[in-house]
C-alpha cells in the first residue's frame, strides 16, 4: 500500500490550565491517503481543532509523531516545518480569512508568489481554479463584493493553489445556509477527486459527512472510526 499523505502515530497533546494538565489527545493514531475525504465529527471541546492544528504542523505534539507525505516532522527545524506546511498542506477555515484589500484572484495568487511562483504563473493557476469553481467572472471582485459561498470557494482555491498533498478544513460550511453549503461542499469534493488531495474536514453537518469516504470521531483523546 502507498504511503499515507498524512499519518499520526501515538500523538499526545495536552495544555496547562490553571496549574492542571488538560489532556486532549492521548496516543491518537490516524492515517489519511491521497484522494480520500474523511469527516471528523465530534462535539465541541472534544479536540477537533487541536487534532487539525497538530496534523497541519501548526502545533507540535507532546508525544508521538506526525508524518506528512512520509516525512517525520516532530524533530524538524522550524524553517523546515514551515516550508513543508506551506508546500504540502492547505487550510480552509469556517471564516474565509480572505484579505479584504485584494481581489479574489490576487488572494489566490499571493500564497503562490510567497512559495516562489512568478506573477504570471500564479495568475494563470488562480484563473484556472476560479474557472473550475465557477467563479471566472468574479476574479476581480474584492471579498466584500462576493457572497458567503463565493468567498468560501475562493478560500478553497487559495488553499489548493500550491498543489498541496493534504487539505485540512475546520467547519468550512459552518456559516452557510444549507443550499450554499452544498455548493461549497461539491466544489471541495470536485477538487479532491480531480487532484488526488487527501482531505480531513471537521464538520457538524451530518448530511455532508455521510457523502465522504470515511467518518471518524474523537473519544477519550483517541481517533475512532465510525460506521
Amino acid at each position: 500500500m502507498s504511503v499515507p499523505a498524512l499519518s499520526l502515530q501515538k500523538v499526545g497533546r495536552s495544555y496547562d490550565q490553571a496549574g492542571f494538565s488538560l489532556d486532549i489527545l492521548r496516543g491518537a493514531d490516524f492515517q489519511l491517503w491521497g484522494g480520500q475525504s474523511v469527516a471528523l465529527i465530534a462535539p465541541s471541546g472534544a479536540g477537533k481543532s487541536t487534532l487539525l492544528h497538530v496534523a497541519g504542523l501548526l502545533e507540535k505534539p507532546d508525544a508521538g509523531e506526525v508524518y506528512v507525505g512520509g516525512f517525520a516532522t516532530v524533530d524538524m527545524a522550524d524553517d523546515e516545518r514551515t516550508a513543508l506546511r506551506r508546500n504540502e498542506i492547505g487550510f480552509v477555515y469556517q471564516f474565509h480569512h480572505l484579505l479584504p484589500e485584494f481581489s479574489a484572484i490576487e488572494n489566490i495568487m499571493l500564497p503562490q508568489m510567497i512559495a516562489g511562483y512568478s506573477k504570471r504563473e500564479a495568475g494563470e493557476r488562480a484563473a484556472q481554479l476560479l474557472e473550475y469553481l465557477g467563479l471566472a467572472a468574479r476574479g476581480k471582485h474584492r471579498p466584500a463584493e462576493l457572497s458567503g459561498g463565493e468567498q468560501q470557494r475562493v478560500a478553497i482555491a487559495r488553499a489548493v493553489a500550491n498543489g498541496p498533498g493534504v487539505l485540512l478544513a475546520d467547519e468550512p460550511t459552518g456559516n452557510l445556509d444549507p443550499k450554499t453549503a452544498n455548493h461549497v461542499f461539491e466544489a471541495l469534493d470536485a477538487i479532491v477527486r480531480a487532484t488526488g488531495l487527501a482531505t480531513l474536514i471537521a464538520t457538524h453537518n451530518m448530511e455532508l459527512a455521510s457523502r465522504m469516504d470515511r467518518r471518524v470521531t474523537l473519544q477519550d483523546g483517541l481517533v475512532v472510526e465510525l460506521d
